[in-house]
C-alpha cells in the first residue's frame, strides 16, 4: 500500500514538473516570436533574449526530470539488448538507476550551492531581476530526479525479490 501511495505523489509531481515545463516553453515560444516581431518592426527589445534563453533553461531541465520518472532519459540499450536473462537486465538497470541517482544528488547539492552562489546576480538586460531563480532549475531538477529514481529502485528490488516483473 505504501508503494501505491509513493506511485501516485510522484506521478502528481511529474505532473507538475511537466505544466512547469509547459509553461516555461511557452514563455520561451511567445519571446522568441515578440523578438521577431520586433526585429521585422525594428523596435530593439534587448530582453526577450534573457527571457527566452532562461525559460528554454528551465523548460529543458522540468522536461529532464520528468523524463527520469518514466524511464524515457537518454540511455544507451546495446548492453540490456543483448542480454537474453530478464534477472540479468533487471540488475542492470537498478545498477543504472543507482548510477543515476548518485548523479542526481550531486546535482542537486551543487545545484544548491551554485544557486546561492549566483542568488543576487542581475540580469543583464532586466537589472531589477535577479538571476538565482533562473539556477534554481538544477537543484530542483536533481531532487525531482532522485525521488523518481528511489521510488523505481525501490519497485526494481521488489520486482527482483518476486523473481521478475
Amino acid at each position: 500500500m505504501r508503494g501505491t501511495v509513493m506511485k501516485k505523489a510522484l506521478g502528481y509531481l511529474q505532473k507538475v514538473q511537466i505544466a512547469v515545463g509547459g509553461v516555461f516553453l511557452s514563455i520561451f515560444l511567445s519571446s522568441v516570436v515578440i523578438q521577431m516581431g520586433c526585429r521585422y518592426a525594428g523596435i530593439a527589445a534587448i530582453w526577450t533574449e534573457d527571457v527566452s534563453m532562461y525559460a528554454f533553461i528551465w523548460a529543458a531541465f522540468m522536461g529532464a526530470g520528468a523524463m527520469v520518472y518514466e524511464q524515457r532519459h537518454f540511455a544507451f540499450t546495446s548492453i540490456s539488448d543483448m542480454m537474453k536473462n530478464e534477472t540479468a537486465k533487471q540488475v542492470l538497470n537498478l545498477g543504472i538507476a543507482l548510477v543515476m541517482l548518485v548523479f542526481s544528488l550531486l546535482m542537486f547539492y551543487y545545484g544548491c550551492k551554485i544557486t546561492r552562489q549566483f542568488w543576487n546576480y542581475r540580469w543583464v538586460s532586466i537589472p531589477d531581476f535577479k538571476r538565482g531563480p533562473t539556477w534554481l532549475c538544477i537543484p530542483v531538477c536533481g531532487a525531482t530526479s532522485a525521488l523518481y529514481l528511489i521510488g523505481q529502485i525501490g519497485e526494481d528490488i521488489q520486482n527482483l525479490r518476486k523473481g521478475g516483473r
